[in-house]
């Protein structure tokens, strides 16, 4: 089998998968859930038996109103093929998204990013940051569950019992 071929069989397997996440974002903008999915990265593995694309190098993942980048990407799928789960890391992952006209841009920071796609909750952890319009949140893990906007922070404990970094939220009133 040619190179070619090779890449057009992976094409062809990650394309439905890829696909699927058009779906997910109910929340977000009008036009999201028909924007095409570009991801741009140094490289790509695909796992078609384990349900996974795993992109790695300066990840840039968007659709529509929504980024998500990191050192590595992994895509996981379930066995019917629905995207489950989102994993980005890096020094400095980070995700963005605009969920309505109206609403604020959420913008969110972490060594890991985790965006459960069936649940639509994003997780944040390790030095985590999140910002909704001008309120601010940040702890050891912040979740975001995206269709109810609730935002849980958690300070974190080491092994020792010592908390890691304490919960800070920063609320602006509106004008």
């Amino acid at each position: 089998m040619t190179r070619r071929d090779l890449t057009r069989r992976a094409l062809g397997l990650l394309l439905p998968a890829l696909l699927s996440l058009i779906t997910l974002p109910a929340m977000a903008l009008d036009g999201d859930a028909s924007a095409p999915i570009e991801i741009v990265a140094d490289r790509l593995e695909l796992d078609d038996q384990a349900g996974t694309a795993v992109y790695s190098g300066d990840v840039d993942m968007r659709q529509g109103s929504m980024q998500l980048t990191g050192q590595r990407v992994t895509i996981s799928r379930t066995d019917q093929g629905e995207v489950s789960r989102v994993r980005a890391t890096g020094e400095r992952a980070y995700i963005e998204q605009q969920p309505s006209p109206e609403a604020p841009l959420v913008k969110g920071w972490g060594r890991t990013i985790v965006y459960h796609t069936l649940e639509r909750r994003v997780e944040l952890i390790d030095q985590a940051e999140l910002h909704r319009g001008r309120d601010r949140f940040s702890g050891a893990r912040v979740d975001y569950y995206l269709d109810r906007r609730l935002v849980e922070a958690d300070s974190g404990v080491d092994n020792d019992g010592e908390t890691r970094q304490r919960v800070r939220m920063t609320l602006t009133p509106q004008q």
